[in-house]
């Protein structure tokens, strides 16, 4: 087994270098037969009340920088890594993501994206405190210029692709971290304690924007929306919304259940479910994730090539083993490092999707099959 750690000098540790695809050279039936040979497992493995699935991700890493401003770049780029992820042995298929930033839900508050040279757009806060940004007259999110470009970017890749090819919605972040974009967020945190009506008027306001721009991408995007979207393996068999929330991991489980989990149940509730990811090393959330009373499924880093704070495997696997919640696990690693991690996370009882990063076809046979042989399913 090689050495598991962190490379910082790489643009994305989970991307895969793909070439792009031009729309005349992509072969849209054969992805599209592809996915649906798939979805007689996806769907068993959504019904089941234990079992593992693979999940090769094809993650293009200019996607999710500088090209997602070029609808067609982007969606080339995107159907050269769908073009190349059927190589790999998988129990899952990629998808199409609309992917334009993080500060989507931002926009219904002025704000708009500061564009860096080669880097992926960002959002500065222009609020001071949270009575400031109430008063704002914000609007709905496809009246923004932001949420304009992800909707006619939804319209593009569904008429480019003959509506074929499976989609997600744009990437998707909690409540929390939509606020942390609006009001720096030591202001943000102090509010917290010294106003909390006010905080929780605000992510009402923000929750509300989220679902409404949500539903709307929904109604564009219909039959071929995979669920929950974004980083999480997703299928049209699947339900719920995936949800990024890195910055509740700052506050305490108390504050997180009082303050948190009700607009994360009431966005779950529109779309089936939530699903729950953060970056780095969460396991001492867990017990208050699970308070979510929608929550569907998790997700995780569990190798430090994946993340350079990564997860322990064994609390996960008593937690939500029996729970019927599905644990997204990310591997970044080689063959060894991969089963050796499954061996931690598996146990009867468990819902388990490994989501591998193999270079090699060859590579991917080998590593799928001994997951199932660890698994025994």
């Amino acid at each position: 087994m090689k050495r598991n750690e962190f490379d910082y000098t790489v643009q994305d540790a989970q991307g895969s270098k793909v070439e792009p695809v031009s729309l005349e050279t992509f072969d849209f039936e054969k992805y599209h037969q592809y996915e649906l040979s798939l979805r007689e497992k996806c769907r068993s493995f959504w019904n089941s009340e234990e079992g593992v699935a693979v999940y090769r991700r094809f993650r293009a890493p200019g996607v999710f920088a500088y090209a997602c401003k070029d609808m067609q770049l982007s969606l080339e780029l995107q159907l050269g890594a769908l073009h190349e992820s059927m190589k790999y042995k998988a129990d899952i298929p990629n998808f199409l993501e609309p992917w334009y930033g993080i500060g989507t839900i931002t926009g219904a508050f002025g704000l708009e994206y500061i564009w860096e040279e080669n880097q992926a757009p960002a959002t500065k806060p222009r609020f001071s405190s949270i009575k400031q940004a109430l008063e704002y007259d914000y609007q709905p999110v496809e009246k923004t210029e932001i949420g304009k470009h992800i909707l006619n970017m939804i319209e593009f890749f569904l008429e480019k692709t003959q509506g074929k090819i499976p989609m997600s919605l744009t990437d998707t972040q909690s409540p929390i971290n939509m606020a942390s974009y609006l009001i720096s967020i030591d202001k943000l945190f102090l509010e917290m304690y010294d106003n909390p009506e006010d905080y929780t008027t605000l992510l009402s306001v923000l929750s509300e924007l989220l679902i409404a721009f949500s539903k709307k991408q929904q109604e564009l995007i219909g039959d071929v929306l995979v669920y929950p979207g974004h980083g999480f393996a997703s299928s049209r068999e699947f339900r719920g919304i995936g949800m990024s929330d890195d910055v509740s991991l700052m506050i305490s489980d108390e504050f997180f259940e009082k303050l948190e989990i009700p607009f994360r149940e009431e966005v779950g509730s529109a779309f089936g479910g939530c699903a729950f990811h953060s970056c780095g090393n969460w396991a001492r959330k867990i017990p208050a994730v699970k308070k979510i009373k929608n929550l569907i499924m998790v997700d995780g880093a569990f190798s430090a090539e994946t993340d350079p704070d990564p997860n322990d495997a064994e609390p996960f696997a008593e937690e939500f083993c029996d729970t019927g919640i599905i644990l997204n696990a990310r591997i970044v690693g080689d063959v060894e490092s991969i089963c050796a991690q499954v061996e931690k996370l598996w146990r009867p009882g468990m819902k388990l999707i490994v989501v591998t990063y193999c270079q090699t076809p060859d590579e991917q046979e080998e590593v799928y099959h001994r997951i199932h042989e660890i698994c025994g399913c």
